[in-house]
């Protein structure tokens, strides 16, 4: 550590001499980002990112921006990882869970914060905090916290359906009925049949309220001003199902058995091009 403590004396004494002569600030800006190296050697990432700031105040020079991102990076990550406490985290869900109930969703959500914070591999928090950001309505949130809750248990069932209910309020109603049936898929025990059943069904009832209100022409034209809807109508397979279905309506329900052609239909229904009898 010596010649790193010689370094910064070096170039202090270097910074000094440079204001009493007036040098460029180019090279006073130099010294000071060698003292933020010397002290990220020494593993002193505070004084490190001081320097680094100073010299970037001085002069704006590319590697030492650089630099000081990676620490400053750095330094956040051992933050967080000190951070890290199951049992105050599970303390924190719970909380949430009690303020959920009392419908105080502003201040559950900042305990399922902080639950994420102490234990962001635990699935449950993101669900619970995306149960709570759908009653603030701060929907594209409760879905991405959905997302990151089934990347880390793709069996979380509930938290299929939250994003279905989302989704459902955003009036993405194809895009709720994927999640339905990705809910379908993992719901083995068949526990949580009933809530999905009624979110599938709300889905399909806005659907046929939606589609009650406009003519198939209407329909077309709007489908056709939305780029998903029209890359699945500009589609060739989606084109020969869709003829097939003209002459015989059964062969929906076939279809239906391929998870990428049923989402496209669920689509198209969503849209009121196609229309279930």
């Amino acid at each position: 550590m010596g010649k790193y403590d010689e370094c910064i004396e070096t170039a202090q004494q270097a910074i000094e001499v440079g204001r009493e002569y007036r040098a460029d600030y180019k090279h006073i800006a130099k010294a000071m980002g060698r003292i933020g190296t010397a002290y990220s050697k020494k593993d002193n990432l505070d004084k490190a990112i001081e320097f680094y700031n100073r010299s970037l105040t001085e002069h704006r020079a590319a590697d030492v921006l650089t630099k000081l991102r990676t620490l400053e990076k750095l330094r956040k990550q051992r933050e967080e990882d000190e951070y890290l406490d199951d049992e105050k985290g599970n303390a924190a869900r719970e909380r949430g869970n009690e303020l959920f109930k009392a419908a105080k969703y502003a201040e559950a959500q900042a305990e399922y914060s902080e639950a994420i914070k102490r234990s962001p591999k635990d699935p449950r928090n993101y669900a619970n905090r995306a149960a709570c950001l759908t009653k603030l309505i701060a929907l594209p949130d409760a879905i991405k916290d959905c997302d990151k809750c089934v990347s880390l248990d793709p069996t979380y069932v509930k938290a299929y359906t939250r994003k279905a209910n989302a989704l459902f309020l955003m009036r993405e109603y194809a895009e709720a009925l994927d999640a339905v049936e990705e809910a379908k898929l993992h719901d083995k025990d068949k526990k949580n049949s009933a809530e999905i059943d009624q979110t599938e069904y709300k889905c399909y009832s806005a659907i046929t309220e939606q589609n009650s209100r406009q003519t198939p022409e209407q329909a077309i034209a709007r489908a056709q001003a939305n780029p998903k809807i029209a890359a699945v109508l500009a589609n060739p397979i989606m084109q020969n199902i869709l003829q097939q279905m003209q002459s015989d309506p059964r062969a929906a329900r076939e279809h239906l058995k391929n998870p990428a052609i049923a989402s496209n239909l669920r689509k198209l229904i969503a849209a009121g091009i196609v229309r279930m009898g």
